[in-house]
């Protein structure tokens, strides 16, 4: 079986050499011949795709910023991280690789062999900066930085002002320095502790000074929020999505920070902007898994000149490994590194890019090591995940379980037999699920076992398995056995990576 798997491979494309098309030729010069675009990625910490007003929250004035960022330019409606935990979906946007490719499967770091975005940039000559999560990107001296500022310089990674403050520094210098930049300004909101939790105050007196985030003065009423549909309706989780609101709102108030330290730059013209999210939120089916609502992200563009204002991709999907490759055809630079990603440029010019009607999706394990390999197909009406570790024994813990929403569930469940169920799979899972969006756009009834289902699940099966071995991922030869008990494959694989 392992040598079947691996001959295939060897005849299938499982990455692209990447080269620079005569669109990112084109696109890479600014309003003055010679002159390089600025790369501006602005990121949320464990920030849900639907948590934008534009994206549906109901939460009145939730994200001003950037739903007027949305507005001055292209979100997609398919967007996906490839891998929904921080630091390996990081990994992932700043090497254009997988998981099992750059080496931070989990909380590691990359290969020392792999090239990362930032030195490529640096090589072309741009100046490299971050704010926050500094440490989830590691080792530090692969992603060569010139401009540092690390969570305790930024109010805990979640005061605004802050972020305006060395957002400003930054392009200051910049401008000086006559170079073109990427800065990666990371906000570590709507992470927990949420501000005005108990969590958040036993945190500020256990740290010494160490966490001191600011004050929070934006609130809303538990019983005007929405709970999210893959969660009970409890009177504990509508308190718990109250809080995280909080938390969205001022991880917006910092995205306004920092798009207002780049206007006053007088740089915003040439200034590729996106924005996304690292991972779902940090509630139970959301973050650390393969769910839709796991790596789903509210992927924005702005880039003055080039992308449409206010324009939706209703239709092309887009994933975590496609950064890297797309901020190189950006910038102009031909790249001889080896990606897993492929540039999605062509998309923000309003064209049309075949091969853009699903997304592979990965997990390895938690920030406390502990395996729980998945691996995920997405599609616009189907979700398919294989849970590698699930063999009706193992318990799943992840850090969701620490906040309110798990112990309501679990209180809950011991009068309702609905929650019960709904609890035993999130702590149990089965094998295999299978998810009609169209009918089930929260992933609450799993349509594995439906015969109504049993032509789509064997066309998704051998997509996966072709993705799989395509990808060279570990997990091929153990899918195959598990799902099909002897090797099969599709006559014409697919020879690119998804």
């Amino acid at each position: 079986m392992m040598r079947s798997l691996r001959g295939l491979a060897c005849g299938l494309s499982i990455a692209f050499l990447f080269e620079l098309t005569p669109i990112g030729k084109a696109l890479c010069q600014g309003s003055e011949v010679g002159e390089k675009v600025n790369i501006l990625l602005i990121t949320a910490d464990d920030l849900n795709h639907d948590s934008l007003g534009v994206t549906g929250c109901a939460v009145p004035d939730i994200t001003p910023n950037l739903d007027r960022l949305a507005e001055e330019g292209l979100r997609f409606k398919h967007a996906h991280v490839t891998i929904a935990v921080c630091q390996p979906c990081r990994a992932v946007l700043m090497t254009g690789l997988y998981p099992h490719h750059n080496g931070a499967r989990g909380f590691e770091p990359i290969r020392e062999e792999v090239t990362t975005l930032t030195e490529q940039l640096r090589s072309a000559g741009y100046l490299n900066g971050i704010l926050g999560k500094v440490e989830h990107l590691q080792p530090e001296a692969k992603f060569a930085w010139d401009y540092v500022k690390r969570q305790p310089e930024l109010g805990a990674g979640r005061d605004p002002s802050r972020y305006y403050q060395y957002s400003k520094e930054f392009f200051d210098r910049a401008k000086g320095e006559g170079k073109p930049f990427f800065l990666m300004a990371n906000t570590h909101d709507p992470h927990r502790p949420f501000p005005g939790s108990d969590r958040e105050k036993d945190r500020i007196e256990k740290s010494e000074g160490g966490f001191v985030p600011p004050k929070s003065n934006w609130t809303v009423s538990p019983a005007k929020v929405a709970v999210p549909g893959f969660l009970p309706d409890l009177p504990d989780i509508r308190l718990e999505v109250a809080e995280y609101y909080a938390a969205v709102h001022r991880a917006d108030e910092t995205v306004g920070e920092v798009l207002r330290a780049l206007e006053e730059a007088g740089l915003a013209e040439n200034t590729l902007v996106m924005f996304l999210s690292d991972n779902g939120m940090a509630f139970p089916f959301a973050k650390t898994n393969c769910y839709r609502h796991s790596t789903q992200t509210p992927w924005i563009v702005r880039w003055p000149g080039k992308v449409e204002s206010g324009a939706v991709d209703e239709t092309h999907f887009i994933a975590g490994v496609d950064f890297t490759p797309t901020v190189l055809e950006a910038a102009g630079i031909e790249s001889a590194v080896r990606l897993n990603g492929r540039s999605f440029l062509p998309l923000l010019i309003g064209e049309e890019q075949d091969r853009r009607d699903f997304v592979f999706t990965v997990f390895h394990e938690t920030s406390a090591q502990r395996g729980y390999p998945m691996r995920a197909l997405h599609d616009e009406k189907f979700g398919y995940i294989f849970n590698a570790w699930a063999d009706g024994e193992t318990v799943f813990l992840n850090e969701s379980q620490n906040g309110l929403t798990f112990a309501a569930m679990q209180e809950a469940a011991k009068k309702d037999e609905a929650i019960a169920a709904r609890l035993k799979m999130f702590l149990n899972r089965t094998q295999e699920e299978l998810y009609d969006y169209e009918e089930d756009p929260d992933s609450l009834k799993n349509l594995i076992s439906d015969p109504e289902y049993a032509d789509a699940l064997r066309l998704i099966r051998k997509k996966m398995l072709e993705t799989l071995v395509m990808t060279q991922d570990p997990l091929a030869d153990t899918y195959s056995e598990r799902v099909f008990g002897k090797f099969e494959f599709t006559e014409n694989p697919v020879t690119t990576a998804p």
